[in-house]
């Protein structure tokens, strides 16, 4: 078996398209070791495993944006509108590619995902006590409030943007 992918690579491939966290098809076969091609075959010849809430095929203008963003030599040439599994469809995947590196690799995936939905929570939480801290001591430490504020903001310098998608 191969080098696994280490956890923040496969968090960084992890994109919001249409309100859900997605994998692509591209980035999936890299991460398992295998051929974009034979994943997608994979998905066509097991389309029943693949419901819509599992997998959504990006549409043209999703396409279009991914390789203005991305370049088109490393989604160039391709014959279908590539794949976009949520969390339930990357772990069906790992029933369809059938090998131990699709395991582990699925198993490293998830873990993302939770830690994804950990940081998430836990950001919501510090926002909802700042902002209950900021009505109270509002006056006394505005300019205070104000720099954590800026210091919450994504930066969009340390995170992949491609327009038509919201990064993780």
């Amino acid at each position: 078996m191969g080098e696994l992918a280490p956890l923040n690579a496969v968090e960084n491939r992890i994109f919001q398209i249409r309100g859900k966290k997605v994998l692509l098809d591209k980035d999936l076969a890299e991460l398992y070791g295998v051929e974009t091609k034979y994943l997608t075959r994979q998905v066509r010849r097991n389309a029943e495993r693949f419901p819509c809430d599992f997998m959504l095929i990006l549409t043209y203008q999703e396409l279009r944006n991914l390789r203005c963003q991305i370049g088109a030599s490393s989604y160039g040439g391709r014959r279908y509108l590539p794949y976009a599994f949520t969390e339930q469809g990357v772990a069906m995947l790992s029933g369809v590619l059938n090998s131990k590196q699709a395991v582990a690799v699925n198993i490293r995936i998830m873990r993302a995902f939770v830690n994804l939905r950990r940081v998430a929570v836990t950001y919501a939480g510090l926002k909802n006590k700042i902002e209950i801290m900021e009505k109270k001591y509002d006056k006394q430490f505005g300019v205070v409030f104000k720099a954590i504020w800026q210091l919450m903001e994504p930066s969009l310098a340390k995170s992949r943007v491609i327009t038509g998608f919201k990064p993780v």
